[in-house]
C-alpha cells in the first residue's frame, strides 16, 4: 500500500470518527519510513486533507527567479522557495516530489492562495501588516529576511541611490517595491519616473535593454537579474537599503492546523542547521545522537509529530530530502552560486557573524 492511500485512508477514518467513535491515533513510525497522518489535529485541517485526497502539494512559486524558483534546461523545478515547497511535500507526504508548482503573479498570489488554487504560498512574499491583518491569509514564518534596492549599470558611477533624482526606474506592479519607491523618493526630495512590469523577469527585460536607468526590487532579486544578465559584471546593487523585506510563506487564515504544519516544517529546516543535522548524517544523528533536541527534532522521542497531525518523523524527512536552511541557502543562492549572496540577516542568530535566523526551541 502506498503512503499516499495510507495518509488518505487514516484522514478518511479521522472524518469518520468525528461523527462517532474517535478514531485510534496511528502508531510513530521509525524516522523516513511509513507516513501516517496522525491526530485529530490533522482532521482540523482542510488543507492538509486537500493535499492528502490529491496527493500533491499546489505550491505558488515564481515564474521565474534565477536561484530561487526557475526551471532548468531539463525543465525541472530548482531553487531556495522549490526546496521549502519540497520540503513541506516531504513532511506531509512522504515524499518531496510529490509538488506542484504554481507560477503565480504579484497580482493574483493572495488571490490564488485565497481561492484555494494553491496550498502554499512560497513566491517571495513579504509579511506586511495589510496583508496579514486585511487579505485573508496567514504568515507561517519568514523564510528569508530582504531588503529592497537597486540595480544600475557600472557605467553610471553611482555611489548612492540619492543621486537617482530625476531616474527612470524599473518596478514590478502591483508589489510592495512601487510603493516603497514612492515612499523613499518622495522623504528625499527627490522625483522619478516609475517603469512598471508586470514580473521581476519583464522588469529586467526593459532594465537591459535600457528602458530606464535602474531596476529596484528586492536585493535578493537584483542579485537573481544580475546573474543572468549578458555581462553580470558591469552591473552593480547600490549599498542603499530603502525598506524591510521580510519575505515569508503564507497560507490561508481559517487554517491554524495547516499554518503550524508549514511553521514547524520551516523551523525544523533553521533547527538542523542550529543542531549540525544535515541531509547527509540526518541517519547518523537519529541513530546516535544523545542530544534532548535533536533526539526530539527528528522523532526518536514520541510525542510531537501529532500536534501538527504528522508522524514523529516529518522532521527527519524534511531534512533528509532537501538538507537544513544552510545547505538550501548555499546550494540556492550562496557564495558559491551565481548569485553570491552573503548569509547577512540570514546568518543564524549565534552564528560568528550573527543575523536574524531564530527558530523557537522544539521542547
Amino acid at each position: 500500500m502506498s503512503n499516499r492511500v495510507v495518509v488518505a485512508s487514516v484522514l478518511l477514518a479521522l472524518a469518520v470518527g468525528a461523527c462517532g467513535e474517535r478514531a485510534a491515533q496511528a502508531p510513530a513510525p521509525a524516522p523516513g519510513k511509513e507516513l501516517p497522518v496522525s491526530s485529530d489535529r490533522a482532521a482540523q485541517s482542510e488543507t492538509l486533507r486537500a493535499v492528502v485526497a490529491r496527493g500533491r502539494l499546489n505550491c505558488g512559486v515564481d515564474q521565474g527567479l534565477s536561484g530561487f524558483s526557475f526551471r532548468d534546461n531539463r525543465g525541472v523545478w530548482r531553487g531556495f522557495s522549490i526546496d521549502l515547497c519540497r520540503a513541506v511535500a516531504a513532511a506531509a507526504l512522504g515524499d518531496a516530489d510529490a509538488v506542484n508548482f504554481v507560477p503565480v503573479t504579484a497580482e493574483n498570489r493572495i488571490e490564488m492562495l485565497r481561492d484555494g488554487k494553491i496550498d502554499l504560498l512560497a513566491r517571495s512574499t513579504s509579511w506586511t501588516f495589510s496583508r496579514d491583518a486585511g487579505e485573508g491569509v496567514d504568515f507561517a514564518g519568514i523564510a528569508y529576511y530582504d531588503g529592497q534596492g537597486f540595480l544600475a549599470r557600472k557605467a553610471l558611477n553611482l555611489q548612492s541611490a540619492l543621486e537617482l533624482n530625476g531616474a527612470r526606474v524599473c518596478v514590478q506592479s502591483g508589489s510592495t517595491s512601487q510603493n516603497n519607491l514612492t515612499d523613499y523618493f518622495r522623504a528625499n526630495g527627490l522625483t522619478f519616473t516609475a517603469v512598471p512590469a508586470a514580473s521581476n523577469e519583464k522588469a529586467r527585460e526593459i532594465y537591459q535593454t535600457e528602458g530606464c536607468d535602474v531596476l529596484s526590487a528586492d536585493i535578493s532579486a537584483l542579485a537573481s537579474a544580475r546573474s543572468v544578465a549578458s555581462n553580470p559584471g558591469q552591473h552593480v546593487i547600490l549599498p542603499d537599503v530603502i525598506s524591510k523585506e521580510p519575505l515569508a510563506l503564507a497560507v490561508r487564515q481559517n487554517d491554524p492546523a495547516w499554518t503550524d504544519l508549514v511553521r514547524w516544517t520551516l523551523n525544523a529546516l533553521i533547527l538542523g542547521e542550529e543542531l549540525g543535522v544535515t541531509s547527509k548524517n540526518v541517519g547518523e544523528m537519529a541513530e546516535n545522537s544523545t542530544a534532548p533536541e535533536v533526539r526530539r527534532l527528528l522523532g526518536v522521542e514520541a510525542g510531537y509529530g501529532g500536534k501538527i497531525g504528522l508522524d514523529d518523523a516529518f522532521a527527519f524527512r524534511a531534512i533528509q530530502a532537501v538538507g537544513n536552511y544552510s545547505e538550501i541557502f548555499e546550494r540556492n543562492v550562496g557564495a558559491g552560486s551565481p548569485l553570491r549572496l552573503e548569509r547577512g540577516l540570514n546568518a543564524l542568530w549565534n552564528a560568528p557573524r550573527p543575523g536574524l535566523l531564530y527558530a523557537p526551541p522544539f521542547r
